[in-house]
């Protein structure tokens, strides 16, 4: 597939009616995980304690947190010897006997008119305590959040590295045929629950891009087959059109401090890179070449912004400063590298790496050029790294319909996110504050 092809494939649209906005609930994803069992840390997490009148499973959340992470392997309730709710209770040669290296106890406990969540991580080894936190009350609504914060905490502890658990993703969803066709743009918890639509549309909804601050998000939409690049506040409702050129608007990345949008826009000569200011809607050119620049990310330190171009004939990634210069070619591995994101510590780029045919998804070293493929393929897209850098999300097409899917940067833990209908163009938000 040449560029231009490409890009028509993302812009290609059908004339229908306009945006109007929706709060319907989504069909929760199905959640199928493979692999992750090789090398995993064994943790018990014992069911908590919880008062009459509460019925919500903290520990069944925690567990299924860290399982997905493929780090960690539990034992299964019904093995497990005892089932003590604090540290006083334990029998550590029971958990010893069963292979576990640590273990979690805990419990519920009425609060006001909320519920407050205690927990301890204990190593099961040495039967020390590594960890222990009352949790502020909350509504019986808001204990699954808390149970991601639980799972967070859990996580770093034992890994050194901050949880991704209580975040949330942004994808596209489309059903129906011909006139019936719908798309809506969805925010979900990052295991795929409490899904919200927050816009629908008869026309195409793309490119999703979650602000820094995880407040808003960008995305392209159209009206009447013209595209336009819109900010949505998500506590608000409100949405903002930002730019809206003749010819592409496409491609929305935030700039770290929140305050610009990287978009590609055609309406001066071919697809370029320009920087728009939220605040003044001012813009700079970025690029000005022949080739099609497009698909920008920005770095994590807000100094440069990778890009997709076939400024040298075949799409590759270029890398550039956000202000401006010469582009220099990263990628060199692969017939075409499409898509790159930047890691959260910028040292290498997400790519969709397509080579004999199959469109699978890669890392990108930036010092070695180095590539890595992390998937399969033969139709995988859309790739957004989880706020550690430690898993990948992405939209797959392998098994018919495109449904989303997540890998962890080694590769070895896989999962399928299923939902009727098509799911795609996925959105990793950044690390709740």
């Amino acid at each position: 597939m040449n560029m231009q092809k490409y890009l028509l494939s993302l812009l290609k649209l059908p004339l229908l009616c306009g945006l109007f906005w929706s709060a319907a609930a989504q069909a929760q994803l199905e959640i199928e995980v493979d692999g992750g069992e090789v090398g995993a840390k064994p943790i018990a997490i014992v069911p908590f304690a919880t008062p009459v009148g509460v019925s919500f499973d903290v520990a069944q959340i925690v567990e299924a947190d860290l399982v997905r992470s493929g780090l960690f392997r539990t034992i299964p309730r019904t093995d497990m010897l005892e089932k003590p709710t604090e540290p006083a209770k334990i029998n550590y040669r029971n958990w010893r006997a069963v292979g576990m290296e640590n273990l979690v106890v805990g419990s519920l406990m009425q609060s006001g008119k909320g519920v407050a969540v205690r927990f301890f991580l204990m190593d099961a080894t040495r039967g020390a305590q590594l960890l222990g936190f009352d949790m502020p009350a909350v509504g019986p609504e808001q204990l699954r959040v808390v149970a991601h914060q639980v799972a967070d905490l859990i996580y770093e502890k034992l890994t050194g590295t901050k949880g991704y658990f209580n975040t949330q993703i942004a994808y596209v969803t489309a059903s129906g045929f011909g006139p019936g066709r719908r798309f809506e743009l969805v925010v979900a918890d990052a295991d795929g629950y409490n899904p919200r639509t927050i816009a629908t549309s008869r026309e195409p909804l793309m490119s999703p891009a979650w602000s820094p601050d995880g407040k808003k998000l960008a995305y392209v939409g159209y009206e009447r087959g013209r595209s336009s690049i819109y900010v949505h506040t998500l506590a608000s409702g409100d949405l903002k059109k930002v730019v809206s050129e003749k010819g592409i608007n496409g491609a929305p990345a935030w700039t770290p401090d929140g305050g610009k949008l990287v978009v590609t826009l055609s309406f001066e000569t071919n697809p370029d890179l320009y920087l728009v200011d939220l605040s003044g809607g001012t813009r700079r050119r970025l690029t000005d070449h022949y080739g099609i620049d497009t698909e920008a990310t920005v770095s994590p330190d807000g100094l440069q912004i990778a890009f997709t171009s076939d400024r040298g004939g075949s799409p590759q990634v270029y890398v550039m400063s956000i202000n401006g210069g010469e582009p220099r070619r990263v990628t060199f591995q692969g017939r075409q590298n499409l898509r790159p994101r930047f890691s959260p510590d910028g040292k290498s780029l997400l790519v969709v790496n397509a080579d004999g045919g199959r469109y699978t998804i890669a890392v990108a070293d930036l010092q070695s050029g180095a590539i890595r493929k992390l998937t399969d393929g033969p139709l995988d897209e859309s790739p957004s790294f989880a706020p550690n850098g430690s898993v990948v999300i992405y939209a797959t097409a392998s098994r018919g319909n495109p449904e989303l899917a997540t890998v962890t940067t080694d590769g070895r833990v896989r999962q399928r996110l299923r939902q009727p209908g098509e799911v795609r163009e996925p959105a990793w938000g950044p690390a709740s504050r």
